[in-house]
């Protein structure tokens, strides 16, 4: 299960100031381990028996052998948490033996646009439009441009039996599908994007991947499990967002994930969107960021390191080495003797050694260990980063489910293209 180390130097919290605080939100952490009434449109997620039981993870095991069995790419049409979680653990762990996962709706750039259409070129693929309010501009408008392309390589029976729409019960998007053929499998109604990773938004692409779905479903159960039944004074995810709430009370109004595996690279955007959409309104939140270790050393390090300070560090470490790669001599004097039989493992543990010890000096720093990274672990990160940001938004008293601050821009785009 995931540990929680901190190293702050400067004693900017200390253990009795973090004692207190938890346990002045023991009645936050018993109200989000029963569930909310005023939160029950938005709390599907709580219980992963609703959305991801064995009938849910069946249906969508059978539904994956076909799409392998048929296609050569799977397109996931999504923007933001309908793709994100998906997209982290494919990236982290699909080892391109099963079908290409192409991404769409989350860009409206013709470049790119038309870069994933030429990437489908000679493949036979199947598509997945995914829309809880089928109203967002991304995945509506690439949606169409994947319906005209497979209209002109299939035929309309083939094109129908090749599309699959994940939307809510009732939308134009169902009613589309019966008009048009299209398989339909439900985007719940009462869980939002950014916490959809166990449902078919989520778990249908990693499947289709060849990601183990049950793994990563059994890790969110058990993680669950420990974080509804654990009391404030040692709940981990109680002791995460009261931490993160006091280093913004003294001023730590950002936060950086890090981590020295670029297998996290998407799992970040995934918990950027989470966090930033979850608290950032009332003119509240704490900005979350991210940065890639260790090639982001040479790029923000000096900031961290000496300049404003404004921020604390995350960093997710996995204890459990899964590859391995040593360097040996080749005789040639490059002054790099002292790396000689030293496996990279072993190089880039110290590497993040050497950061934490350099950046806890200037900044609090917190330490998520994991024993190894695969999908039960990425089950744990979901389920963990979830709830700990719901019992974090209720600390910041702000509602962590809602996003009215997105609809803004979307109101002025509405209004330049005359919808």
């Amino acid at each position: 299960m995931l540990n929680i180390t901190i190293k702050d130097q400067k004693n900017l919290v200390t253990p009795e100031e973090l004692s207190q605080a938890m346990k002045d939100a023991e009645p936050i952490l018993k109200r989000a381990q029963a569930g909310e009434e005023k939160y029950a449109d938005s709390q599907g997620w709580l219980d992963l028996e609703k959305w991801a039981g064995e009938d849910t993870l069946s249906h969508i095991e059978k539904l994956a052998a076909e799409i392998q069995a048929n296609s050569d790419a799977f397109v996931l049409i999504g923007v933001g948490g309908s793709n994100n979680a998906a997209r982290s653990v494919i990236k982290a762990l699909a080892d391109g033996s099963k079908v290409e996962i192409i991404y769409a709706g989350n860009t409206l750039s013709p470049h790119a646009l038309n870069k994933m259409l030429k990437s489908l070129e000679g493949k036979d693929y199947t598509i997945d439009c995914i829309a809880k309010n089928f109203e967002t501009l991304e995945p509506g408008s690439s949606f169409r441009i994947l319906r005209e392309a497979m209209a002109k390589k299939y035929s309309p029976e083939e094109a129908a039996k090749r599309t699959i729409c994940t939307g809510t019960f009732g939308s134009s998007l169902e009613k589309l599908c019966e008009k048009e053929g299209y398989t339909f499998v439900p985007f719940p109604t009462d869980i939002g994007g950014r916490y959809s990773a166990f449902s078919f938004v989520g778990l249908l692409p990693m499947a289709v991947a060849g990601i183990d779905i049950r793994a990563l479903v059994r890790g969110g159960k058990d993680m669950a499990a420990q974080l509804h039944e654990t009391g404030a004074e040692d709940n981990l995810a109680l002791k995460y967002a009261a931490l993160r709430n006091l280093y913004n009370q003294k001023g730590y109004v950002l936060e950086m994930m890090a981590a020295f595996e670029p297998q996290f690279s998407w799992f970040f955007k995934w918990w950027v969107q989470l966090f930033g959409e979850s608290e950032g309104k009332d003119g509240k939140g704490i900005f979350p960021v991210a940065a890639e270790y260790s090639e982001e050393l040479h790029a923000v390090g000096q900031y961290l390191q000496d300049g404003a300070p404004l921020m604390f560090e995350t960093f997710l470490n996995v204890k459990e080495q899964d590859s391995s790669l040593v360097i040996h001599s080749d005789g040639k004097q490059d002054y790099f003797d002292y790396l000689n039989d030293k496996d990279f493992f072993e190089i880039n543990k110290a590497a993040f050694e050497a950061t934490l010890t350099a950046h806890s000096q200037k900044m609090p720093c917190v330490i998520f260990d994991l024993d190894r990274l695969d999908a039960y672990h990425f089950g744990q990160l979901f389920y963990f980063f979830q709830f700990a940001c719901y019992v974090s938004g209720e600390i910041l008293g702000i509602n962590p489910f809602d996003q009215p601050g997105v609809e803004a821009y979307k109101g002025w785009m509405f209004r330049a293209l005359g919808k």
